[in-house]
């Protein structure tokens, strides 16, 4: 049922997404140095960046501006069953608002 008023078509969210100004979080700073050298699944992520928990860095970045893009692929476990894990890595525009913002840092990052 719908609710008098909702939209037939729900606008996407990226154009709302703030720009991305940086961030002095050294776990935010260590995720996107790997990023930039090569997407990476969850648990890669968590060791490079020093987390325990991938999907909530990756939520932070995004809520700072940055895309995050997670491709789905098909992988098969060490017990030999079907998964589908995640793959983040930095879209173009992500890899531009990054470049852009270490340029205004004199690049550091």
């Amino acid at each position: 049922m719908k609710t008098p008023g909702t939209p037939e078509t729900e606008e996407p969210s990226a154009p709302n997404r703030p720009k991305f100004t940086g961030t002095d979080n050294p776990r935010h700073l260590r995720a996107i140095a790997a990023l930039l050298r090569r997407p990476m699944p969850r648990e890669s992520l968590d060791r490079e960046a020093g987390a325990s928990n991938g999907p909530e860095l990756v939520a932070e970045l995004r809520r700072r501006g940055l895309d995050v893009p997670c491709e789905r692929i098909r992988f098969v476990d060490r017990d030999g069953n079907a998964c589908r894990p995640g793959v983040y890595s930095l879209s173009s525009s992500d890899r531009r608002k990054v470049h852009q913002w270490q340029s205004e840092q004199g690049g550091a990052a």
